[in-house]
């Protein structure tokens, strides 16, 4: 089995990498070779920074493309971390507007600048930090994690999905419920860091490398 880590320039590649070797003794690979993504038994596709540029450089790697004709194909695992979450989408706001790779309906919606705790204290955007993810329903990949295990996120933008089956994690930030693991199928997404997550992250990774869509 071999793990695929896509690089498009783009994403904490070789934290992802490091993490990944550590839950498995399977090959895991960084990659942005056509023939090693298509012969991969499992794919990651990371993203950090602006959508805009993440979505340019999939274009100009060449790999928009392939991940698009292997999502469609939904015969691997695929699991996608921080804006590789976001491009699944339809759209997000950020940049003026970007049209994202539409595997999953909704879109990316930026945090409202005057949000407060519930101790009236303002909140900060970006949402930096741990943060704990409400289980909002049952997936392979929350194996052993409680609901309400805490995450670390670093993000300004959350997605807003358009349909309720294909939310599996939320999080509450201020007035937002953002849904911060998405997915259908053999794809899963999450909008935190799983490989900055200790354990509960780990323990998202291992299952990631045993499951069987």
């Amino acid at each position: 089995m071999t793990i695929a880590v896509i690089d498009y320039g783009m994403g904490n590649l070789h934290s992802v990498a490091k993490a990944l070797e550590h839950v498995t003794q399977e090959n895991v690979i960084i990659t942005r070779d056509a023939r090693c993504i298509r012969g991969a038994t499992r794919l990651v596709l990371p993203g950090q920074g602006a959508i805009r540029d993440c979505m340019g450089e999939l274009e100009r790697s060449q790999v928009k493309g392939l991940v698009q004709e292997l999502l469609a194909e939904a015969d691997k695992p695929l699991l996608g971390i921080c804006v590789g979450q976001q491009m699944l989408l339809d759209e997000s706001e950020e940049n003026g507007g970007v049209t994202c790779l539409g595997h999953l309906p909704g879109r990316v919606r930026r945090f409202p600048e005057d949000m407060h705790d519930a101790q009236g204290e303002r909140l900060k955007v970006p949402h930096m930090g741990w943060n704990r993810v409400d289980q909002h329903h049952a997936h392979p990949l929350w194996a052993g994690i409680e609901s309400g295990e805490r995450f670390y996120f670093v993000h300004s933008y959350y997605v807003d999905a358009a349909e309720d089956d294909t939310v599996f994690g939320t999080t509450d930030y201020g007035s937002v419920k953002a849904h911060v693991a998405i997915g259908r199928g053999p794809v899963f997404a999450v909008q935190f860091h799983p490989e900055k997550s200790a354990s509960a992250g780990l323990r998202l990774l291992e299952n990631f490398v045993t499951w069987e869509p």
